[in-house]
């Protein structure tokens, strides 16, 4: 391989005090890219995000909510006993582990009739917002290091994170570039 198709990765962070490796809170897009179950993403986006799902097993932290929606959101698009994909591989992860608080933190969000969770900002900048993807917010408030949001091809919250960062909720975009793109052609913008 040359060093022009040599692909890039992100770096992967870690914690100057100790060994304990950071958090992140992993939309299930990032899973279903890694996959490769999402049309249009390019095989750089697929290995980046195939990269971060294996360094965080590795390494990292996941942080989910208590009444388990976000696994069974993962167990609804992925196939954990028999799937072959990076994204396969991370939810028979997430289900051996879920309940070893030194590899993930599960964390209460309390349900609201009107924002979907109590943790979901209240703001008209994010009335649109996906009910599906409240979960995730919800949880990146809850949790008490208020852990980014792993996002890949959902170009849709590249219009929130501004209104979810002045909440306090980063969202880590894995393939920035290519998420632009598929913004200016859904939206032309």
């Amino acid at each position: 391989m040359t060093h022009a198709h040599r692909l890039e990765m992100p770096p992967w962070p870690t914690e100057p005090d100790g060994p304990r490796a950071a958090t992140y809170v992993v939309d299930t897009n990032v899973i279903l890219v890694a996959n490769g179950q999402h049309p249009g993403v390019s095989s750089e986006c697929a290995a980046r995000c195939a990269h971060w799902l294996d360094e965080l097993m590795a390494t990292g932290r996941l942080a989910l909510d208590a009444g388990f929606e976000i696994v069974r959101e993962y167990q609804h698009k992925t196939h954990a006993s028999d799937g072959l994909g990076k994204g396969d591989a991370f939810l028979r992860w997430v289900l051996h582990n879920m309940d070893n608080p030194a590899r993930c933190d599960l964390v209460e969000i309390a349900p609201d009739e009107r924002r979907g969770y109590e943790a979901f900002p209240i703001d008209s900048a994010l009335n649109s917002f996906d009910a599906s993807d409240r979960k995730f917010v919800a949880v990146a408030r809850t949790h008490p290091e208020a852990p980014p949001i792993l996002q890949a091809a959902d170009c849709k919250w590249l219009d929130w994170s501004a209104a979810l960062a002045a909440h306090g909720v980063r969202v880590q975009f894995l393939c920035d570039a290519e998420l632009r793109e598929f913004h200016a052609h859904k939206f032309g913008q």
